[in-house]
């Protein structure tokens, strides 16, 4: 009988109670996994892109043995492994919400991820009247404000299949994580990035102003150039369950780099006297809007706390 630590491969997917392990040799066929029960009495569930072993059941499937350890882990969407996270968001159908925007980000710090903005609908700014001017100030604010941080933005639009070979490349030999506002486009994104793919998408629903929810379960998708993205479900919301407060602060970069030279240790950049972020503030070096996300998501974070 083959060795079990032998088998090696990664969890590609993940469904009903089933792993599907690609194997390491990415010609061979994924087999259908169970876990082992002892992951359970320890609390511990394999998660998509975890490296794992594994051994052949008489029935041709398999069990996942060990998980090897783990990189990153994400807790939603449950994914292990992540080296780049690609925030999908449209400038426009539906708006850009920049406090969604701030959200993601500060969970992708907190995770320690490289990160990308990847705006799609990009062809929609060029559209007449005030939702074209609205979307083409959403935009401007992105490159003004994100792209100073050192985060990298990307155009792209699906229906002109525009801005996917630059994305393809940032994508090459890495495992990334597609997040972002329901709706917004990111299984067009892949079908363009894949050709042959055909996830399914569905149309904004006009009359609730948001997008469905069409992907069900987290999977890998094999890009090529030894590159894989998570395709995950849409989200409309996040919480701050796995971040302490006193985490928040780190995971805004333009604060992480001012919190050295704020008066008090442990400043909350709020109220303190001599608080450098504060100070960028007053001189317009900190975005307004930023800090009024940070400080909305310290008061969700405390209310939170006081439930519990």
């Amino acid at each position: 009988m083959t060795n079990n630590k032998e088998l090696q491969g990664t969890i590609v997917k993940a469904l009903a109670g089933y792993y599907y392990v690609q194997p390491a040799d990415v010609q061979a066929e994924r087999v259908q996994c169970r876990a082992r029960g002892v992951f359970k009495k320890r609390g511990v569930s394999p998660l998509v892109g975890d490296r794992v072993h594994y051994s052949m059941t008489d029935n041709g499937e398999g069990t996942v043995e060990e998980i090897l350890p783990r990189e990153s882990e994400l807790i939603r969407p449950p994914v292990a492994n992540i080296e780049l996270a690609v925030l999908v968001f449209s400038v426009t159908e539906p708006e850009l919400s920049f406090q969604l925007l701030d959200k993601f980000l500060v969970h992708i710090e907190h995770a320690g991820l490289d990160t990308v903005i990847c705006l799609s609908k990009s062809d929609l700014t060029e559209a007449e009247g005030k939702l074209g001017e609205s979307a083409r100030e959403a935009l401007q604010r992105v490159k003004n404000v994100y792209e100073p941080l050192g985060y990298e933005v990307f155009l792209t639009s699906a229906s002109r299949s525009e801005g996917f070979d630059q994305l393809r490349d940032k994508l090459n030999g890495s495992l990334s994580v597609f997040a972002g506002q329901s709706g917004v486009g990111k299984s067009s994104m892949l079908n363009a990035l894949v050709p042959g793919l055909s996830l399914e998408t569905n149309a904004i629903s006009d009359r609730l102003g948001r997008g469905k929810h069409t992907t069900r379960h987290v999977e890998l998708i094999d890009i090529g150039h030894n590159g894989f993205v998570a395709d995950t479900p849409g989200f409309s919301q996040l919480d701050f369950q796995e971040l302490g407060i006193e985490d928040l602060g780190y995971c805004f970069r333009e604060m992480r780099e001012l919190s050295p030279s704020c008066k008090f240790r442990g400043c909350t950049h709020v109220h303190e006297p001599g608080c450098a972020v504060l100070e960028g503030l007053a001189e317009g070096t900190v975005d307004a809007g930023r800090h009024a996300h940070y400080i909305t998501f310290m008061e969700e974070m405390k209310e939170k706390k006081r439930r519990y």
